[in-house]
């Protein structure tokens, strides 16, 4: 596997449209990955506390980032993702750690769960990712930033 390959998913990730919103920053190791955010009250519902689309978001890049550790041709997709949501969140900043269960050619299941600053579980999920058509190489932010 190429040796950048963690630092090239990082840039990828921190290139991905979405993020300018989400504004989240990723570290990425073997098996594993790291999402953290701070909670704004753009993400809040009605009620004043986080939306399940955040914790969704956090916890499927956490867990599709630990998997995608480990492949290093095409680009995964997630087929299925459960989330179970445990704790209300108004503020402060979470961390999504993600792992990988099991990993085969045709497909890696992983799971993360999400942690307030206090390091208490406030969401947890799980999901199965398969190989997509699109390369890593061909995917935007996918290389290593050139000298400034």
């Amino acid at each position: 596997m190429d040796p950048d390959h963690h630092r090239k998913l990082e840039n990828m990730y921190r290139c991905s449209p979405c993020n300018e919103f989400y504004a989240p920053e990723i570290t990425i190791g073997d098996g594993s990955a790291e999402v953290t955010f701070a909670v704004r009250p753009e993400f809040h519902h009605a009620a004043g506390t986080l939306h399940g689309s955040v914790y969704f978001k956090a916890l499927d890049d956490a867990a599709y980032f630990a998997a995608a550790s480990l492949r290093d041709g095409h680009f995964l997709v997630t087929s299925t993702f459960t989330t179970y949501l445990t704790r209300p969140v108004a503020e402060g900043r979470l961390a999504a750690r993600g792992r990988v269960l099991n990993a085969t050619r045709s497909q890696v299941i992983a799971e993360a769960v999400l942690f307030d600053e206090r390091e208490r579980e406030v969401a947890r999920g799980s999901g199965l990712f398969v190989p997509g058509r699109m390369r890593f190489d061909e995917a935007l932010g996918y290389a290593l930033p050139g000298p400034a």
